[in-house]
């Protein structure tokens, strides 16, 4: 399983980005996709999730009503869209594959991405 995650880069405040995660490698019909982020000095937390086979979402509070993700499953990616973007959503973003977990927990993913940068700053 390979995950490639992009899309990251220097935004000011209240801008938008759209990372994408795509997933390859695998035969699957039933996962999760997660997106987790890391700031510096901070723990990894879990900022949003998919379900690939019905479409079932999660956000954590603090991304709740600002970020959307989504999936296209022909293309097996998986997208992340982030507005209203604050300074405190610096981090780098990862995304996880999840078979048979959900949720924010990182013990319930399996296969892990590489990071992208997201930095919010004027």
């Amino acid at each position: 399983v390979q995950l490639q995650a992009s899309g990251g880069g220097l935004v000011q405040p209240g801008g938008s980005l759209r990372l994408s995660c795509a997933a390859s490698g695998f035969t699957l019909d039933y996962y999760t996709i997660g997106w987790f982020r890391q700031a510096p000095g901070k723990e990894r937390e879990g900022v949003s999730c998919i379900s690939i086979s019905d479409g079932n979402t999660y956000y954590a509070d603090s991304v709740e009503g600002r970020f959307t993700i989504s999936r296209d499953n022909a293309e097996n990616t998986v997208y992340l869209q982030m507005n209203s973007l604050k300074p405190e959503d610096t981090a780098v973003y990862y995304c996880a594959l999840s078979v048979g977990g959900w949720g924010s927990r990182e013990d319930e993913y399996d296969y892990w991405g590489q990071g992208t940068q997201v930095t919010v700053s004027s």
